[in-house]
């Protein structure tokens, strides 16, 4: 651990926050004078401030402890790089529209990449009212369902929860024209892709 690096990152992560090294201090339980220790290089902090300190400071505890934080690609704002993430322990579903770190329960999530089966799921449209009534051919038993649906099209993103037991139906609003991508993603066979539909 280089604690000079880690230092300035501290100092400019608080002042960030528009914390002095006092306000800091009380938030960790420690004397001002041990933060100001620690942001001029004199000694990194111990083992059991970290997950503190990133909290706080709201940063990556893996970035701060190795004294410099990655940015990110300015997001070019095309919705077809749109990624998928899903929690293994708790379900959470995130999306991104570029590069990120996602994190949730603790654990960096993988985004999903789509396999492009859409024949297995037997798709079936049909006008109603201003919507499509979406179904689709596939099990909805507590072992085995469709979590999520998202329909992508131009520069939005629909998504849809589905839940076990419940009907593999969904609506959405009615467009004109062709183009749009039909996401599904089962909890045993991952993310399903369809494209160039409603």
């Amino acid at each position: 651990m280089d604690c000079i690096k880690i230092g300035k990152l501290i100092a400019s992560l608080r002042k960030e926050k528009k914390m002095t090294q006092k306000d800091l201090a009380n938030k960790l339980g420690v004397l001002n004078k041990t933060v100001s220790k620690w942001e001029c290089g004199m000694g990194c902090p111990d083992l059991s401030y970290w997950s503190d300190l990133s909290s706080i400071l709201g940063v990556d505890i893996v970035q701060m402890m190795e004294g410099e934080i990655t940015s990110n690609k300015i997001d070019s704002g095309n919705i077809n790089k749109i990624h998928f993430y899903v929690c293994s322990d708790c379900g959470n579903i995130l999306l991104s529209t570029g590069s990120a770190s996602i994190f949730c329960c603790g654990r960096k999530l993988e985004y999903l990449t789509p396999a492009i089966t859409p024949e297995e799921f037997d798709i079936t449209e049909v006008e109603m009212d201003a919507d499509y009534y979406i179904t689709f051919n596939h099990m909805m038993e507590k072992e085995h369902y469709i979590s999520f649906v998202a329909y992508m099209k131009n520069d939005k993103v629909l998504l849809n929860r589905l839940y076990p037991e419940q009907s593999p139906c969904f609506r959405i609003p009615l467009n004109r024209g062709h183009g749009g991508k039909l996401y599904l993603y089962c909890i045993k066979h991952g993310l399903k892709i369809s494209s160039d539909i409603f």
